[in-house]
């Protein structure tokens, strides 16, 4: 790249990105290296997670039991 922007000019443009934001980049690079065959797992990975009904919070049925 022959014009770099400096981080300072970048920012006072467009603002800082959020925690949430900085995270999903990092991830999406760690997915890019990955190899074709372990990005496909990952991928089934997240949409079984995707699928399964969320365990209720406190137990199965949101209850805790009495002791």
């Amino acid at each position: 790249m022959k014009n770099r922007i400096s981080i300072s000019e970048v920012s006072a443009k467009l603002g800082y990105p959020s925690g949430e934001t900085i995270q999903g980049l990092r991830l999406l690079r760690a997915f890019v290296r990955l190899s074709p065959s372990q990005r496909s797992e990952v991928v089934d990975i997240v949409e079984q997670l995707a699928s399964d009904p969320a365990p209720a919070p406190g137990g199965t049925n949101g209850g805790f039991g009495a002791r």
